[in-house]
């Protein structure tokens, strides 16, 4: 068996969260190498894991290391210039969300993936929760989705800008999750963005809402307010004969066929009775499906090029703003 040498630019705390232990329970994967300027958090995470290769330089790793793939784990007004040194040097890679400050690095770094041939993989794991997979393809049994909901609430409004001291803007920097899911389950182009963006006792954008229209006339709906009362963060997907309710925290709720009694799987179910975080979100199944792209020589579902398109909905929800 084949097992890809990955090495890791990045030794944060979301990255030893649910990066480090997802790509060391997969067997066809090899942590081979471990960059992060701070030598503590450095030494901390490579012993913790075993890995003797390690560099405060990740130009150094790279000119070094024979390496199938590349995390890049930091702050996303850090990325480009790493990203695009990794494409140049031919190195697939795999980045978190949002893969980029704006529209035109992510379509960027798409063009560079494929100028070098690369593949590539933007960290939406909502997409690959257990829960939601599952509950997407019960729902898909009825008939296509013909109306979902995608709602991400927090209570988060501090008088400085958040998200790396309002380097990168909230609807981009974490609202955006909601976003690639609702393109997710909407299966298609988007056609018409109805939105409202609003600012909720801060003097900087907090809240996004609208209606998106999808190929085939599919409807969704991106609900989302960082003043709320705590974080909540659920999903709807509908199709003819079917609907169903997603906390991916915790449960989902799906009615089929008028029956009064809905079926109720728990996230942890859907996960095989894991109960880690990094399993029952997400983080696991996402890394899987980066590595076996890798050796199948296929195109990851959550590449640069197809991050561009999120991106570029994020804009339109800027753009056609009623308020």
């Amino acid at each position: 068996m084949r097992r890809l040498r990955i090495g890791m630019i990045g030794a944060g705390s979301h990255a030893n969260r649910v990066h480090y232990p997802s790509l060391a329970s997969i067997e066809e994967a090899e942590i081979a190498a471990i960059c992060d300027m701070n030598r503590e958090r450095l030494h901390k995470t490579a012993e913790k894991y075993g890995v003797k290769s390690r560099y405060v330089d990740y130009r150094e790793m790279l000119e070094k290391e024979e390496l199938d793939a590349v995390y890049v784990i930091m702050p996303p007004h850090h990325l480009y210039d790493i990203v695009v040194d990794c494409l140049r040097d031919g190195f697939n890679v795999f980045i978190e969300k949002p893969p980029g400050i704006t529209t035109n690095q992510t379509r960027s770094l798409a063009w560079f993936a494929e100028r070098y041939g690369c593949r590539t993989m933007v960290g939406f794991n909502r997409r690959f929760i257990p829960l939601m997979r599952l509950v997407k393809a019960m729902v898909e049994e009825k008939g296509r989705i013909n109306q979902c909901v995608s709602a991400f609430y927090k209570n988060l409004y501090p008088e400085e800008p958040p998200y790396y001291r309002g380097a990168v803007d909230v609807l981009t920097s974490d609202v955006i999750h909601a976003v690639d899911t609702l393109r997710w389950m909407g299966g298609g182009e988007v056609r018409r963005v109805c939105s409202s963006v609003r600012s909720l006792f801060t003097e900087y954008p907090n809240s996004f809402n609208a209606l998106v229209e999808f190929d085939g006339g599919v409807v969704g709906f991106l609900m989302s307010n960082w003043a709320a009362g705590s974080r909540i963060h659920t999903f709807e997907m509908h199709s003819k004969n079917a609907s169903a309710f997603v906390n991916p925290d915790d449960k989902a709720i799906i009615y089929m066929d008028n029956k009064p009694e809905p079926r109720v799987v728990s996230t942890f179910e859907a996960a095989g009775g894991s109960k880690e975080f990094y399993k029952y979100y997400g983080f696991y199944d996402e890394n899987r499906h980066f590595i076996e792209c890798i050796l199948k020589d296929e195109e990851p579902e959550t590449c640069f090029s197809d991050a561009v398109k999120t991106m570029e909905l994020v804009d339109q929800i800027y753009r056609n703003s009623i308020t």
